[in-house]
């Protein structure tokens, strides 16, 4: 079974699609290096002796927006302190 020749027009849009599908592969490349880098990161920072799961944390309350995590804390000290659990 054969294909018959692509027309000006397939053509330019095979060689879009061709183009772009690329550059998703190197793009998710480039993600797989920088996770194994962050990997490396987090490993260091065990071997260091230092709380991975606390420096997730911080890593992820430094992305929030301050206004919203100062909200979030005030929400959280309120419950905690109802809950008893404040000093």
């Amino acid at each position: 079974m054969s294909k018959e020749p692509q027309s000006g027009h397939n053509l330019l849009a095979g060689d879009r699609l061709k183009s772009i599908v690329e550059r998703v592969e190197h793009v998710e490349s480039e993600i797989k290096e920088l996770q194994t880098g962050r990997a490396e990161i987090y490993q260091e920072a065990k071997s260091a002796g230092l709380d991975v799961k606390a420096i997730k944390k911080i890593v992820a309350i430094k992305k929030q927006d301050q206004n919203k995590r100062a909200e979030a804390e005030v929400i959280l000290a309120t419950y905690m302190a109802a809950l008893g659990m404040t000093a």
